[in-house]
């Protein structure tokens, strides 16, 4: 329109002009205006962004873990619960749909007979009939769960009870004179699973133990089961000494006598899930719920634990500061069970060889072999241990030598505080953190044997490598092996002589990589 505008008449040119000028300002205020409200969303979005996740995460996390979850939650009340899929990697082990329904008809079990509902009055009043029912079962049966040694093992055994609970009908109802109200929130909707403080057998339920008149293993023993007087509770002792006769409740005849009894009361020290495989009518419901069969503990450790808003304000701080700028994370747990505890070179050694070996960790650059790159990775390393030299020596490995790939290496240990100290608030909930930052982990390393280690590789969905047990104060080799599965091992399984046969025709219950007597999970047919 510029190039030929001389040719034309000077009023029809003035009033092309005019329109051309009015043109350009229209184009001009457009851009602007255009330009302004981008800025403005993009500020927006930036503002928003926090507040947008927080709501939406929710829906993500629900979307994410295949319907696992239930709705109806508070979410302020307790973050963790939507909030893990902000820090934690989809898993790529989905629910079955057998397993989501059944969840959500526990819930509805739960909510109906669980405390302060008229069942639950009703089971209770049970308790006082001379320790004897007159009738088979009543409306809700239950079982409750007893805090026993530490904070791994509680966890492991009570999601043993739980799985007990869902494949027998019966509601899970947990002591609370510890403090799992410091570390877990509610996992069931409109209800509660904390066992209530006036229930009639709190008084006893400490005195409960093999001498007792209720064990059901004494029982067997005195042989004092009657069929036809059904007893209003039962004791059931589930640990790694239990003897023969406690072992006989993972028998399929005995079940049949049990599945009567209103109230089980559980103690245990183990995670004794793999045991209930072996009993056939119980496999064939689980093999519904789970056909996946090394997700077990990976699906209901997710279901049933939501670690309390102190908790998780201590996993989020740590992940964000220490580990969230890594392109990957390599988590060591490190747990010595010699006497004394404490650090040795060859437990040192033994884990500079099972990282190396396994590439998991890269070597030490040797003179002129140093690979430099403008970009290198960062390796973060999430080092758990009640004694942080572990870590310190990591740690000045990598800072006085390169590593020989380039990559910058990163050490960082929440808390080395030396003893276990179960029971007291603080360090339990430091523990539990732990157990989450490492189940946070792209890789991870475990000691043997070590509760601690089977907690965050379940919740992970981790194949971890595992370190032998050192003899003779002297590294094994070989150093470590990959776990066949993320499930956790049944240490000192409690196996019956009824199951001996049943285990050798089992093909996904092995025994134990890093430990004989231990029976595991696996997806393997």
């Amino acid at each position: 329109m510029r190039a030929h505008s001389h040719l034309l008449h000077p009023k029809l040119r003035f009033n092309m002009k005019k329109l051309e000028d009015n043109i350009l300002f229209k184009i001009s205020g457009m851009m602007k205006l255009t330009i302004t409200f981008a800025t403005c969303l993009v500020l927006s979005m930036v503002l928003l962004l926090p507040s947008y996740n927080i709501s939406n995460l929710n829906k993500s996390h629900l979307t994410t873990t295949g319907g696992l979850f239930a709705t109806g939650f508070d979410e302020e009340s307790c973050l963790s619960r939507y909030h893990q899929s902000s820090l934690r990697k989809p898993s790529p082990f989905k629910p079955s749909t057998n397993l989501v329904s059944k969840l959500r008809s526990y819930e509805m079990l739960h909510k109906r007979c669980g405390p302060g509902s008229d069942a639950y009055k009703r089971a209770t009043k049970q308790l006082g009939n001379n320790n004897l029912i007159n009738s088979n079962g009543g409306d809700c049966q239950y079982v409750v769960w007893t805090p026993m040694f530490g904070l791994g093992n509680r966890i492991l055994s009570m999601v043993s009870v739980f799985t007990y609970a869902l494949i027998t009908d019966r509601v899970m109802l947990v002591d609370q004179r510890n403090d799992i109200t410091d570390l877990f929130c509610e996992p069931f909707p409109g209800t509660s699973w904390l066992l209530p403080s006036d229930f009639p057998l709190t008084d006893q339920i400490d005195s409960f133990n093999r001498t007792h008149s209720h064990c059901y293993g004494t029982m067997l023993k005195n042989h004092t089961v009657n069929s036809t007087r059904t007893p209003s509770h039962l004791y059931i002792d589930i640990f790694h000494d239990s003897r023969d006769h406690d072992k006989m409740f993972f028998c399929e005849e005995n079940q049949s006598f049990i599945k009567n009894i209103p109230w089980l009361v559980v103690k245990s020290n183990l995670y004794y899930a793999p045991s209930l495989w072996l009993i056939p009518s119980f496999q064939t419901k689980l093999i519904k719920l789970f056909p996946q069969k090394d997700t077990v503990f990976h699906h209901l450790s997710h279901y049933l634990f939501h670690p309390t808003n102190q908790v998780w304000g201590m996993v989020t701080r740590s992940y964000n500061a220490y580990l969230s700028r890594a392109d990957e994370v390599l988590g060591l747990q490190i747990r010595v069970f010699s006497t004394p505890s404490g650090y040795f070179q060859h437990v040192m050694d033994q884990i500079v060889s099972c990282t190396q070996r396994e590439k998991l960790l890269p070597e030490l650059a040797t003179k002129g072999s140093q690979n430099i790159t403008k970009t290198p990775r960062l390796k973060a390393v999430l080092v758990t241990s009640l004694h942080p030299e572990y870590s310190d020596e990591l740690k000045n490995m990598f800072l006085e030598r390169p590593s020989s790939t380039g990559e910058l290496i990163e050490v960082y240990q929440p808390s080395g505080e030396r003893v276990q100290q179960t029971d007291k608030k603080l360090h339990d909930q430091k523990a539990l953190a732990e157990i989450y930052l490492l189940s946070l982990t792209d890789k991870l390393v475990t000691s043997t044997r070590s509760t601690f280690g089977y907690v965050a590789q379940g919740l992970g969905g981790l194949k971890p490598w595992i370190l032998y047990e050192p003899r003779h104060k002297k590294a094994p080799d070989p150093p470590c092996v990959r776990a066949m599965s993320m499930e956790p091992c049944s240490l000192k399984a409690p196996i019956s002589a009824c199951q001996a046969e049943t285990i050798k025709t089992t093909p996904f219950v092995k025994y134990c990589e890093d430990r004989i007597t231990g029976i595991k999970l696996v997806d393997e047919l």
